[in-house]
């Protein structure tokens, strides 16, 4: 795996994690919680998938791929699930999350 590759995919998946924190509290403040209680779950585990993902790849573990190919699969999930909400936030989220799964795969070889 290139450095450059490696780099690209840490960067994408601390933005997705990113996003999806943002998302997961905004998701919180909404006047009725209570239909986005799976968005904000799906929000905090791909959020802590993306964070898992970025430092396995920092520290070049041995289990990178093992580790990206879980994180593509949640993210895809995250995004079909922010993908159904038309809060700007959830929007955004979803993209955040596709780039992710494209970048995880791209990084592995693995195609959805």
């Amino acid at each position: 795996m290139s450095t450059d590759k490696i780099r690209d995919c840490i960067e994408t998946c601390i933005r997705c994690a990113h996003a999806c924190e943002h998302c997961a509290q905004s998701c919180l403040r909404e006047s009725d919680v209570t239909p986005m209680a799976a968005c904000i779950q799906t929000d905090r585990d791909c959020a802590e998938a993306c964070w898992m993902a970025a430092a396995f790849m920092s520290r070049g573990s041995l289990f990178i791929e093992e580790v990206c190919d879980v994180c593509a699969k949640i993210c895809d999930a995250c995004a079909a699930e922010c993908g159904k909400h038309e809060m700007d936030h959830c929007q955004k989220c979803a993209e955040a999350c596709r780039r992710c799964a494209h970048e995880c795969r791209a990084l592995t070889g693995v195609h959805a």
